[in-house]
């Protein structure tokens, strides 16, 4: 599955009029995790390299990515659900990183809980191994948005619409230069921040959103 899930993420990437992708589970849950009964000493490595490659290919894709999390979200679900753009969860959906429950270390996903949650919540997570309720998630900024089950969808258009608005190219100078911005200092972070302003404003697409503001229109973005 997270074969083909890397793959469908390729494809879609590769289409230049496709922008956004939106990240949804059937049945009772989001996702899981890891099939356990499946998990032996022989396949570790390389279930190991499988999932690194899914949440590189996830986090790194070009397009805005939303999960629409309901049920649960927990270990390798959560990892998934962490390395999205931007999450929305039902309200009751249980989410969390039990790994060391399991002898394991949830590593993989330790670069995105630090940037979104901070450390001392980060330790919260994964010290303790507690699942947490949607609300929860919310409050430490693991979740964006937290809705009724029936309006999970709906709102997660709602913010597909609200990217939409946005210039493709700038979409994805934005990501980018989020991506780069980590671990830096202040002032590698302006100097960097400087290049990418520069560069979007020499072009087409900031001509283009400049004039439609200026003519009170929609701008006619072109990618």
């Amino acid at each position: 599955m997270l074969t083909e899930l890397t793959a469908a993420i390729k494809v879609v990437s590769d289409e230049p009029h496709k922008r956004i992708i939106i990240f949804r589970g059937t049945g009772a849950a989001f996702c899981t995790g890891m099939d356990l009964k499946a998990a032996t000493s022989q396949n570790a490595h390389a279930m190991a390299e499988l999932v690194a490659k899914t949440l590189l290919t996830l986090s790194q894709t070009r397009l805005v990515t939303i999960a629409a999390v309901h049920g649960a979200a927990v270990a390798g679900g959560a990892g998934i659900m962490s390395a999205c753009d931007f999450v929305v969860a039902a309200e009751g959906t249980k989410i969390g990183y039990p790994e060391v429950r399991r002898g394991l270390v949830a590593g993989l996903v330790m670069t995105f809980l630090r940037r979104q949650v901070g450390e001392r919540n980060m330790r919260e997570l994964l010290l303790g191994s507690e699942l947490i309720d949607a609300q929860r998630a919310k409050e430490i900024g693991l979740v964006n948005r937290v809705v009724a089950r029936d309006d999970l969808m709906s709102e997660a258009q709602k913010f597909a619409d609200a990217v939409l608005q946005g210039a493709p190219g700038a979409l994805t100078q934005t990501k980018r230069l989020i991506e780069e911005f980590q671990w830096r200092s202040v002032r590698e972070d302006i100097d960097l921040a400087l290049k990418y302003h520069v560069q979007a404003r020499e072009s087409r697409e900031a001509r283009e959103g400049i004039a439609a503001f200026n003519e009170k229109r929609a701008p006619n973005w072109v990618h």
